[in-house]
């Protein structure tokens, strides 16, 4: 975490050169101090809540769960629709349903849980991450991809998955279920995310820049948290 609180301490040593009545001095003194502020300021802005990321997140979970709940929707009404064909019901009320259910029923309680998901934690907590990622293992060397997406996978995926199920139980008011939930849902997810979320990891870490990473990530998490709100719905 050295990108987030090392920067100020490190100022505070560079701008230090007592006090003197030498001009030189003074001069070094003003020459020292250009760094100090411009570390400061790095500091101070590592510091921020990362709005843009969080934003994105938020934004792009909303979607992920927009998606599934359509998904959801049009696989019961194609049921419907099969059964009303086998029993020679009417047919074109039922694909009229089919043509508004992306628009009817939403469940925006559940799209709420899921944005400011996305928005509070799961887009912060990847900055901070990837940060840190990025500070410990900062040479684009083969050995240091791979420890980044073997941390990626064995910490952020069980505390996303972690979190993202006592978070959706929390609103609903069933915490008291969660070790339920774990035990049924986990390790199935997590299994399930490995097959998707180790190659994307490897094009994040080897070809997206710092700055984009969240972003690439959330865009992959359209799909992924198709997939977990599919999985919380149950």
């Amino acid at each position: 975490m050295g990108a987030l609180s090392g920067g100020c301490g490190h100022g505070w040593l560079w701008g230090w050169n007592g006090t003197s009545k030498n001009e030189g001095s003074s001069r070094r003194r003003r020459r020292s101090s250009k760094p100090s502020e411009s570390v400061e300021s790095t500091g101070r802005a590592a510091r921020r809540f990362p709005l843009k990321q969080a934003a994105t997140a938020g934004s792009l979970a909303l979607a992920g769960d927009t998606i599934a709940q359509v998904m959801e929707r049009l696989r019961r009404k194609r049921e419907g629709a099969a059964r009303h064909s086998s029993s020679g019901s009417d047919i074109d009320g039922v694909r009229e349903d089919i043509i508004r259910v992306p628009f009817s029923d939403h469940d925006w309680f559940r799209a709420l849980r899921m944005a400011s998901y996305g928005f509070l934690l799961y887009g912060p907590g990847c900055y901070v991450w990837y940060q840190y990622l990025d500070q410990t293992l900062p040479k684009p060397t083969v050995e240091n991809l791979m420890l980044k997406v073997l941390l990626n996978q064995i910490v952020l995926g069980p505390a996303v998955i972690g979190i993202v199920f006592a978070w959706n139980n929390l609103w609903q008011g069933k915490f008291s279920e969660l070790p339920k939930k774990y035990q049924k849902d986990a390790l199935p997810t997590l299994l399930y995310g490995f097959r998707f979320w180790i190659p994307v990891s490897v094009l994040n870490f080897w070809v997206v820049p710092l700055q984009s990473r969240v972003a690439f990530m959330s865009m992959g998490s359209i799909f992924w948290n198709f997939c977990l709100s599919s999985s919380m719905s149950k």
